[in-house]
């Protein structure tokens, strides 16, 4: 055991040295949060107040109708309207992105209202995220209208309005605001913990395997005392501490980056800080860290295996897809944590940290993730043994 630590004490000053473990370690974990977070925030507040007060410009086209609705857009600030305008033009000129919308009122418009008959209106558009503010803006002047002339028709039958509601229903989301929030974002953040995992482990992976054989340093260690297992756990425990350490400066740099995000209204801050708590936080890390080992012990075994840093590097990089595909996958809607994904490796740490965070998961389903990443764990770990007492895989191309 004294050997172990002793070959431990020495990776893990040789990783710390290397810029690139660090930068991938603390500096991109701990940054990436607030920089995401601060930045997204003001272009997001930026741009829904440019799209509130952005003067919107509408095609009308009454057919003689509606006049109290065109009187209605003429008074408001905020709106440019177009009346010289047909169907045809009107449609060319929106998807040219040189009219936000089109309304067009039918011709028998205020006879339909008139005979107690909905009145037909066509509103054309172009849908995208960019303009749903603005066409939140005008469908709000619609339903005024529309409010208006039901009012004035049950005025003049001399009717209640409240007579027409035949059913009242009372939604009640028993959701909790923790669980909405963890739905709407739970899939993203078990993403980016997975993968600072495996950034984490990666660096000193390739450094304290491929590099050391690059450097003809290997050769002088496996000389020593130390028998070939007590090397492979020394470096290991670097690698797997290394992981986990990403990932918990990466949820640190979450924690900073929402703390210092002045917009977030303050009841929804603190429904983000509830997805922190600490016992979270501990399920979230214990779920990590077998898979963070499953990542240590394949990344070893690649790197072992190539001659150079940047040939491992190579190998690695096209292995990703292992990593970031399951990990996606968890972010899919409709996807949820049961006795079949708790199996499938990656997926499951996504989904039941998902849970974890949403507060719904299942401790019969956690502890079947658990039993199936400690089995992966331990298996890549065997693999990783028996690839690293092989002369051919340690002096392949020697």
């Amino acid at each position: 055991m004294k050997t172990i630590i002793t070959i431990f004490k020495k990776e893990l000053i040789d990783s710390i040295r290397d810029r690139r473990t660090l930068i991938a370690m603390v500096v991109i974990p701990l940054l990436l949060f607030p920089v995401i977070i601060s930045i997204s925030s003001k272009m997001m507040m930026s741009q829904i107040k440019k799209a509130q007060e952005k003067t919107i410009k509408i095609g009308l086209l009454t057919n003689g109708n509606a006049e109290a609705f065109r009187q209605t857009l003429l008074s408001k600030a905020g709106i440019q309207l177009i009346e010289n305008v047909t169907v045809d033009s009107g449609r060319t000129l929106i998807e040219k992105d040189s009219l936000d919308a089109l309304i067009v009122f039918d011709q028998d418009f205020d006879k339909q209202v008139a005979a107690l008959l909905p009145g037909k209106v066509a509103m054309y558009f172009k849908s995208t995220e960019r303009i749903e503010i603005e066409k939140k803006r005008l469908a709000d002047l619609l339903n005024g209208f529309e409010q208006n002339l039901r009012s004035l028709r049950f005025k003049k039958l001399n009717l209640d309005e409240a007579m027409v509601k035949t059913v009242e229903i009372a939604e009640h989301n028993l959701a909790s605001p923790k669980e909405k929030l963890a739905e709407a974002i739970g899939g993203f953040l078990p993403y980016l913990f997975i993968f600072f995992c495996f950034m984490g482990s990666m660096y000193p992976a390739v450094d304290l395997a491929a590099g050391e054989k690059e450097r003809g340093t290997l050769e002088t260690l496996l000389t020593s005392p130390a028998g070939r297992f007590q090397i492979l756990l020394g470096k290991f425990g670097v690698v797997v501490l290394t992981g986990i350490l990403s990932a918990a400066i990466s949820m640190l740099g979450l924690y900073v980056g929402i703390r210092q995000a002045g917009e977030v209204p303050p009841e929804l801050l603190q429904s983000i800080l509830g997805i922190l708590a600490p016992q979270s936080i501990v399920l979230v890390i214990s779920l990590l860290i077998p898979l963070t080992v499953f990542f240590a012990a394949m990344l070893l075994s690649l790197s072992i295996f190539a001659n150079s840093f940047k040939e491992a590097q190579s190998i690695i990089s096209s292995m990703m897809i292992v990593v970031i595909v399951p990990a996606f996958l968890g972010m899919m809607p409709g996807m949820s944590l049961n006795t079949t994904t708790a199996l499938i490796p990656i997926l499951n740490v996504s989904l039941a940290t998902k849970a974890i965070i949403g507060g719904t998961v299942a401790p019969t389903i956690l502890a079947e993730v658990y039993l199936s990443s400690i089995i992966l764990a331990a298996l890549s770990l065997w693999i990783c043994a028996k690839t690293f007492e092989r002369e051919s895989v340690i002096f392949r191309g020697a």
